[in-house]
């Protein structure tokens, strides 16, 4: 797959999932919905998160980081918006559940920001 046709398929994906996460707004009611209706909620809106993010976080790379190759730019960028859009997705639910402080904050940056570090020192062997 060449990086034009990544882009492509990257930003009509990314589009589709930006229009489900409204359809979903705007059809399901919290009020009166089970977990489906959340888990579509939040799905939708992971996935969105996640292909807006690594659109923007390569198209930096690309523009900052001149000499990088292009797939290392985008592995680095949809690992990155991956973990972005966990800590807004449990940020959200973590909200809606009343639990949500400073310091749950912190305990998942931590968490992510480990994670992160487990998965640069594990490519590199």
């Amino acid at each position: 797959m060449t990086l034009k046709q990544y882009l492509t398929t990257m930003l009509i994906v990314t589009i589709t999932c930006w229009l489900i996460w409204i359809f979903i707004v705007w059809t399901i009611n919290p009020k009166v919905t089970n977990w489906i209706g959340f888990l579509l909620f939040y799905m939708s809106l992971f996935l969105a998160l996640t292909g807006t993010a690594a659109i923007v976080g390569f198209a930096i790379r690309f523009v900052v980081m001149k000499k990088e190759l292009a797939y290392r730019l985008v592995k680095e960028a949809f690992r990155q918006s991956f973990l972005f859009s966990g800590l807004i997705i449990i940020s959200l639910m973590l909200l809606s559940k009343g639990l949500f402080s400073w310091f749950n904050l912190i305990l998942l940056i931590i968490g992510l920001s480990a994670l992160e570090y487990f998965l640069l020192s594990y490519q590199k062997k």
